[in-house]
């Protein structure tokens, strides 16, 4: 089964073709961060705008290099959120023409859960291999944790409580005067510097705690960054590892803590543009007891293949909804409702 996905959630404009859930035919995505860099984020009604200037042509690109025809396309995969609605709104309005004009269903996604099946891309384990488990979406927008008993069924576990890992990069890289986007600087700079130099405090530090917290790293981050000025080259090496450790590190105890409450499980899935991080790749290989499935380097960051593939998932295991897909009778929705998907599995 042939899936087209297209993903519009932010400041990427993406679109794949995905077999069967699993095979990438093709897959580009249109970044923005040129656009927004001035800004020094990403800025929702010039995010909208791009979009709009680029959904057509890129699907045109993607079917001429593919050697596909619109015909061929057996269903239509969409982000339908979470993310910045103007932007969403776009993707979904493109798709929704898109279908209705093929008569083929049109499968409204969640962008967060379509991250875990980019970790899926790519590798050679079985579905029995991999679940149970534990997935972890980590990025600019989400630091969530779910328990999946297979590849639709989401229970959410624990999310940030302020700011998510990825957000909390951004802004200290800001802070330190690194430019947008500020994750990748800070990944180079810390392998320069000794992630013990500075002692950073541990947010929610209790045990039984699974939730995640940035905001007080990044104030203390602040708090730093004004005392020690100017910043000589050394010292802001040492803080960006020492700020990076403990902000991986967070995320490795409480993993740890999750498979010691889910036993059961037999992985954990690592996803979104933080999964990129070479130094958290060698923690948890290091730390965790389990298989950690990472994926391909092009799909940690927002891409149209996790859409595909996580709608070719959906159609498979939710049949009952073939009627609502060919009405094509549904809305995007905002960065606040992303639990009350649609297709949520409680």
């Amino acid at each position: 089964m042939l899936i087209l996905g297209i993903e519009s959630s932010c400041d990427e404009t993406a679109v794949a073709l995905v077999a069967d859930g699993h095979s990438v035919i093709g897959s580009l995505v249109a970044s923005q961060t040129a656009v927004h860099m001035p800004f020094g984020g990403v800025v929702p009604e010039v995010a909208a705008r791009e979009h709009l200037k680029v959904i057509g042509p890129l699907l045109q690109q993607l079917l001429r290099e593919s050697g596909t025809t619109r015909e061929q396309i057996d269903a239509v995969a969409v982000t339908q959120g979470p993310g910045l609605i103007g932007a969403i709104l776009v993707g979904v309005a493109y798709a929704k023409g898109l279908a209705l004009a093929l008569g083929r269903p049109l499968i409204p996604v969640d962008h967060v859960h379509a991250h875990i099946h980019g970790a899926m891309l790519g590798i050679k384990a079985s579905a029995q291999q991999v679940y149970p488990t534990l997935a972890l979406v980590v990025s600019g927008g989400h630091t969530n944790l779910y328990f999946m008993a297979n590849p639709t069924h989401f229970r959410l576990l624990a999310s940030s409580i302020d700011d998510a890992c990825g957000e909390c990069f951004d802004k200290v890289a800001k802070l330190l005067g690194l430019g947008y986007p500020g994750g990748p600087v800070i990944e180079a700079l810390a392998e320069y510097g000794d992630e013990r130099a500075v002692a950073m405090p541990r947010m929610v530090s209790q045990r039984s705690r699974l939730e995640f917290s940035y905001s007080g790293l990044k104030t203390f981050m602040a708090n730093q960054i004004t005392e020690h000025k100017p910043l000589s080259d050394r010292m802001r090496a040492d803080l960006c590892a020492s700020f990076q450790a403990e902000a991986l590190g967070q995320i490795i105890r409480k993993l740890q803590e999750a498979l010691r409450l889910h036993p059961e499980s037999k992985s954990v899935l690592v996803a979104g543009g933080v999964a990129a991080n070479k130094r958290f790749r060698q923690l948890m290989a290091e730390q965790i007891p389990v298989p950690a499935f990472f994926p391909p380097l092009e799909y940690c960051s927002d891409n149209a293949a996790m859409i595909a593939a996580y709608g070719f998932h959906l159609h498979q295991a939710h049949p009952e909804h073939a009627a609502q897909w060919m009405s094509h009778d549904w809305d995007a929705y905002s960065r606040y409702d992303f639990i009350k998907a649609m297709n949520a599995t409680p």
